[in-house]
């Protein structure tokens, strides 16, 4: 199985979308691990232990791709995720009518 193919089914499993930040795969994580574990699952054990497992070793799989994973700190890359309002200010920030003369104070 490739690389992507794994991850793919990883997230798939954690029910996560093609993006999220550590903190939705942490959250899914939990979520599911609360509702398969087998002290708390009501389904037979074969198939709660197995989920548990499966859960588990998908965290793993997202998460060594998510350790390994090179960031760019590039300008293009920064200025590709920021927020809103920082992209309105960087544009009209000294404007005297849309820019941030105009918020109260």
């Amino acid at each position: 199985m490739s690389k992507y193919k794994e991850i793919t089914a990883a997230r798939q499993l954690l029910e996560l979308p093609e993006t999220a930040t550590i903190a939705s795969i942490k959250s899914s994580y939990r979520k599911l691990m609360a509702r398969w574990h087998p002290d708390k699952c009501q389904e037979n054990q074969i198939t709660r232990t197995e989920m548990t497992r499966n859960i588990i070793v998908a965290y793993q799989t997202i998460m060594d791709y998510c350790r390994h994973y090179q960031y760019s700190f590039s300008e293009e890359a920064v200025k590709r995720h920021r927020l809103p309002e920082d992209w309105w200010f960087e544009r009209f920030g000294d404007d005297p009518l849309w820019g941030n003369s105009m918020k109260p104070k």
